[in-house]
């Protein structure tokens, strides 16, 4: 018996390409929420997660999503180090039903693999839709292991799967066997390169890994080349096999082997599939659909158009519940504040505690607003379109099409965004989208830039809301020409990509897509923000002992005795701002900012604007929860009912107000995102860099827009 048999687990590796229903799969069978996307996005890392089924244990490894198993992207090196090097007990090799010939190119390199097999036939009902029928029998036994129809955004077919790995498992079988009918010459050169590499390791590798290890050094994986470069002597082989076989055939290694695997996919697509004699409507009214939306005079105008109204419904389908918020969270303060009595105690929760997270959290439906439509752009395959209605306007900036997905990935979140990048084969456009990236307006910056709108322009709050994100675009766009030319130069790649068809979303998807990140953001309102708003609240409320402060007491204790008047109230109410603004002046809070101010002067930032912009820093969310606290802290100086808001307007101007939110838009991102730029730059140099550049676009533009601003408004 086998080690699976013994201690009945078994580690399952999930392979496919991508869009082909991957992750929609893996969380069917374990009841996972991973994200799924109608584009090439989701799976940038491998993921692992277990599940019991008929007395077995299963370890599922969703690996991320390829086209070939080549070092050509991070994914591709991901996925084809794990089949190689840890060898999986069985690998479910996901197709999509209705691309079958371009699914078996990767196919064909599993099987050369000779790992056990699960072939799962994918999205079944488009292709019934089509008119399409598989022999699954026929394709079973052509592909080498079982075939598993099923359409896991359905639900169909997921314990007929369990069933089929718990069946394989269950054998005494250590690979399954295969083999592409390649050319006679050059599959005796992999023949001879093959007995070559098991002479070196002969302990080491089965006849099959010696096999699949011959055909990727004549096909010239940079990488498996590197890996083997001591022995000299197979290297010297290895290039006069692919020499002799390029003189002998006129045409590369590369392109023998990749017509061989297309000729063996078309031959299975022959021999085990019944196509359509016809399109069918749907497909159809894709086609139409295509021709407007990615119309070359209608196509960019559209896709402004959806942009405007997705943040001009964020802004007013959620000023409702935004007001309700507001006013729970100000009836809460209240109800703490008379129930407790006065001291340190109820300033920490009231001021502290309630006014930060208060403040914060009444930009949650908002969040959930705009994820709707980003879930309904994404499900629906518009936004993966919108990289190539794009490629044309970002190939003028030394990018192209696919950097946009994940630009666009990060209006939700910086981070993932930058790991989306994995995606890009170029080394030079993944590193240029990396360092642009932080440019591009994330959703912790939105409750920022609706508090400021709200604030200051209420009657176009959604259309300044919208210039904001098409500003950071354009921002990035121009930063990407700027280091294209002088830091990260080259030339500009062509670009291919597969647009995946329309697909209605479903009810479920897009609730998980709204339900996913109003979680995100609740756990941010609970976690990061509540510390920072309590720090901010210490760091204000300390020394205590302040004498210049303690001295106004007295004279409003004397105010106070005196007869009652209006003479009065007004000297009252005047000292009492005075003592309010030196004690803020005077506490560690306000020594810091104090130090730190002159910098910001030139935008015509205060002392206040200092401490939310260095808090953001550590988070863009901290940046509201800061004034909500501070404008707290100083509540006897307003009337009771003003407003977050009406304390925000009379602390500034309106062409400040845009220098500030400018400055936001594009200062140095938050700790987590600079942690992933060095991860995927692996370099501390490039980590520096996008930093102070970041810091130095962000000041020249706020500077520009604040005096543009003061002309103009």
């Amino acid at each position: 018996m086998n080690a699976i048999q013994k201690d009945r687990t078994v580690t399952v590796a999930l392979v496919g390409n991508p869009n082909s229903g991957k992750t929609t799969l893996s969380n069917q069978i374990t009841g996972s929420r991973d994200s799924v996307g109608n584009y090439p996005r989701v799976t940038v890392a491998r993921k692992q997660r277990s599940l019991r089924h008929a007395g077995w244990t299963i370890t599922l490894v969703d690996l991320p999503g390829a086209y070939s198993l080549t070092s050509r992207t991070p994914d591709e090196k991901v996925t084809r180090d794990t089949l190689q090097d840890q060898r999986p007990d069985i690998v479910i090799n996901v197709i999509d039903a209705g691309n079958l010939t371009r699914s078996l190119f990767l196919t064909t390199q599993i099987i050369e693999m000779g790992l056990p097999r699960i072939h799962v036939l994918n999205m079944m009902d488009e292709a019934e839709r089509r008119g399409m029928a598989f022999d699954l029998d026929v394709l079973s036994k052509l592909l080498g292991g079982p075939v598993v129809p099923m359409v896991a955004r359905r639900g169909r077919g997921g314990d007929a799967l369990l069933d089929a790995i718990v069946d394989v498992a269950g054998r005494e079988i250590t690979a399954m066997p295969g083999r592409i009918a390649y050319d006679s010459h050059l599959d005796a050169a992999i023949g001879q390169v093959e007995s070559h590499i098991a002479e070196l390791h002969p302990d080491m590798l089965e006849r099959t890994r010696s096999r699949w290890l011959a055909i990727k050094l004549l096909e010239g994986d940079d990488e498996i080349l590197r890996r083997e470069d001591d022995h000299q002597g197979l290297m010297i082989q290895v290039a006069e096999a692919r020499a002799g076989l390029e003189r002998t055939h006129g045409e590369s290694v590369e392109t023998m082997l990749a017509d061989a695997r297309y000729g063996f996919a078309h031959g299975v697509v022959l021999e085990a599939t019944r196509r359509p004699g016809r399109l069918d409507s749907r497909i159809a009214l894709s086609s139409r659909l295509d021709g407007l939306l990615l119309n070359r005079v209608l196509g960019l105008p559209l896709f402004l158009f959806f942009l405007w109204l997705m943040f001009e419904a964020t802004f007013t389908l959620g000023a409702y519940p935004m007001d309700w918020i507001d006013a729970g969270a100000g009836w809460v303060g209240e109800r703490v504040a008379a129930a407790m009595p006065e001291g340190l105690v109820r300033g920490l929760v009231v001021d502290g505690v309630i006014a930060g997270m208060g403040g914060t959290i009444i930009f949650l439906p908002n969040i959930v607003i705009l994820f709707f439509f980003m879930a309904v752009l994404s499900e629906t395959g518009y936004l993966a379109r919108s990289a190539f209605l794009l490629d044309r306007v970002m190939h003028a900036f030394g990018l192209h099409g696919k950097a946009f997905i994940p630009l666009v990935m990060g209006f939700g979140c910086n981070v993932p965004a930058i790991l989306a990048t994995r995606t890009i084969e170029s080394e030079r456009t993944r590193l240029l989208s990396i360092l642009v990236n932080p440019f591009i307006t994330c959703s912790a910056r939105l409750p920022v830039f609706i508090l400021f709108a709200g604030a200051f322009f209420a009657e176009w709050a959604g259309t300044v809301v919208f210039l904001m994100y098409v500003f950071s675009i354009v921002v990035a766009m121009g930063a990407a020409v700027l280091l294209g030319r002088t830091v990260v130069r080259g030339g500009a790649e062509p670009f291919v990509m597969e647009l995946p068809p329309y697909r209605l979303p479903t009810l479920g998807s897009i609730l998980f897509h709204m339900w996913e990140k109003a979680w995100g953001f609740i756990k941010k309102v609970t976690g990061v923000i509540l510390v920072g708003s309590i720090l901010i609240w210490f760091l204000q409320a300390f020394p205590r002992d302040l004498p210049r402060v303690d001295a106004f007491d007295d004279r409003l204790a004397a105010l106070d005795a005196a007869p009652p008047g209006p003479d009065r109230d007004a000297e009252m109410a005047r000292l009492a701002n005075e003592r309010a603004r030196l004690r803020m002046a005077e506490s560690y809070l306000g020594r810091v900012a104090g130090a730190a101010q002159p910098a910001l002067a030139p935008l015509g930032l205060g002392w206040m604007d200092t401490v939310a912009i260095l808090t953001g820093f550590v988070a863009k969310e901290v940046v509201v929860a800061s004034y909500a606290v501070m404008f707290a802290q100083g509540a006897e100086t307003t009337e009771e009912d003003t407003t977050l808001r009406d304390a925000l307007a009379g602390s500034m101007t309106p062409p400040v107000a845009l220098g500030f939110m400018t400055f936001i838009l594009l200062y140095t991102p938050c700790l987590s995102t600079v942690a992933v730029i060095r991860r995927e730059t692996e370099s501390w140099r490039w980590t520096a860099f996008s930093v102070l550049f970041s810091l130095t676009v962000a000041y020249a533009m706020a500077l520009a827009v604040v005096n543009i601003a003061r002309v103009v408004l």
